[in-house]
C-alpha cells in the first residue's frame, strides 16, 4: 500500500482493535514491510496518538488510552450494523434510552464521511422501532447485573412478584434476554435452589457480593432458549398451543417462552397464543396460571386435563383450609 494517509487510516482502525498487533502481522496487512510500519507507528505517535510497544517475542503494538484518540473509523458494513443496533436500541424499554440512542445516531452521522453518512440516514429515515407504554428498566440496575454476569459474581437483590409479594434474592446470574420489550435475568435462585427468570423492571437494588460463582449446569443452550421455554430436561413431546388471554398482548408476550408472532392481539384487551411447543405441561400450565388474568385453552386436550386437575387440586386443598379453621364445638 503506497498512499501514506490511507495506509496511516488503516493503521489506525487495526490498532483500534482491543488486542496487541505484532509488527510483522501488521506488515502483512498493510503490505508493507516491518521497517515501514514502526515508521508509521512513530507518526501516528507524533500526532498524538498513544501507541504502545512491548518488547519480545510475543511483543507487538497496541493503543492505549490516552488525552487523543484516534476518530471513529468504520467501513461500510460496520457503520451499517452500528446504525441498526443503536436504532433497535431505542426499542428495548431501557429508560431513557430513546433519547440517548437519537443523540448517538445524531453524532455516528456527522464524524462520517458523506459516502457512509447517506446510508446511515437512510436506514434512520426508513426504520422505526416499536415502541409501547409497557414498564421500562432502569439502566444502572440492567448495568449492575450485566457486570455480575460478566465478572460470574453472585448479586442479591430486591424482587417483587406477580401477586406484588416482595422478596431479597440471592442468585448465580448467568445472562441477561431482551424479549418482546421485556428483559429478564436468568440465574441459579440459591434459596430455591433451582434455575429461574426474574424480570428485570420489578428487580431493585441489585448488588454483588464479591463472591464466585459455583458452577451449575444451565438446563438450556443458553439463557435466551431458557426463556423461550427451551429447556434440555425437559424432552416432551411438541404441543398445538392455543389458547386466549383477557389481557393486552404487551402483558403476555415474552412470558409464556414464546417467540416473536407466537402471541397476537385480538384487541386492546384480548390477546390469542397460538405456537406448536416442546414445554413440559406442568411449566406451561403453571406459566399461564401466574399470569394473573382470566384465560381459556382450546388446545391441546393434554393441557386442558392438567389444568382441569390442579384446580380441582386447589379447591379440594382451600377446602381442607377453611375446615380446619372452622371453629370446634
Amino acid at each position: 500500500m503506497t498512499d501514506t494517509p490511507a495506509r496511516l487510516l488503516k493503521l489506525l482502525s487495526l490498532l483500534q482493535t482491543p488486542r496487541e498487533w505484532p509488527g510483522s502481522e501488521l506488515a502483512q496487512r498493510l503490505e508493507v514491510s516491518p521497517r515501514t510500519v514502526r515508521r508509521d507507528i512513530e507518526r501516528l505517535r507524533e500526532l498524538g496518538y498513544p501507541v504502545e510497544a512491548s518488547m519480545g517475542a510475543v511483543g507487538g503494538y497496541r493503543l492505549v488510552a490516552g488525552a487523543a484518540m484516534p476518530p471513529l473509523l468504520l467501513d461500510d458494513d460496520e457503520a451499517v450494523a452500528m446504525a441498526v443496533g443503536i436504532r433497535t436500541a431505542a426499542g428495548l424499554a431501557v429508560e431513557g434510552l430513546g433519547e440517548a440512542s437519537a443523540r448517538a445516531l445524531a453524532k455516528l452521522e456527522q464524524v462520517l464521511p458523506s459516502r457512509l453518512r447517506y446510508r446511515v440516514t437512510t436506514i434512520n429515515a426508513a426504520t422505526m422501532p416499536v415502541l409501547g407504554d409497557g414498564p421500562t428498566v432502569d439502566p444502572e440496575v440492567l448495568t449492575a447485573l450485566a457486570a455480575a454476569v460478566a465478572n460470574r459474581e453472585k448479586v442479591r437483590f430486591g424482587y417483587e412478584a406477580n401477586d406484588s409479594t416482595e422478596s431479597r434474592r440471592l442468585v448465580e446470574p448467568i445472562g441477561l434476554v431482551a424479549n418482546r420489550r421485556r428483559w429478564y435475568l436468568v440465574g441459579h435462585d440459591d434459596d430455591r435452589e433451582d434455575w429461574r427468570t426474574f424480570r428485570v423492571d420489578r428487580i431493585s437494588r441489585p448488588e454483588a457480593i464479591g463472591v464466585r460463582n459455583t458452577p451449575h449446569e444451565l438446563p438450556a443452550e443458553d439463557a435466551a432458549d431458557y426463556v423461550a421455554g427451551k429447556r434440555s430436561d425437559w424432552g416432551t413431546p411438541t404441543l398445538h398451543v392455543v389458547a386466549t388471554f383477557q389481557a393486552p398482548v404487551h402483558d403476555v408476550a415474552g412470558r409464556l417462552g414464546d417467540t416473536p408472532g407466537d402471541v397476537q392481539p385480538l384487541d386492546e384487551r384480548t390477546c390469542r397464543l397460538d405456537s406448536f411447543r416442546d414445554d413440559s405441561m406442568e411449566w406451561l400450565a403453571g406459566r399461564m396460571i401466574v399470569l394473573g388474568c382470566e384465560f381459556s385453552v382450546e388446545q391441546p386436550p393434554e393441557l386442558i386435563e392438567h389444568l382441569r386437575a390442579l384446580g380441582a387440586r386447589a379447591r379440594d386443598a382451600s377446602a381442607r383450609r377453611t375446615a380446619d379453621d372452622s371453629p370446634s364445638e
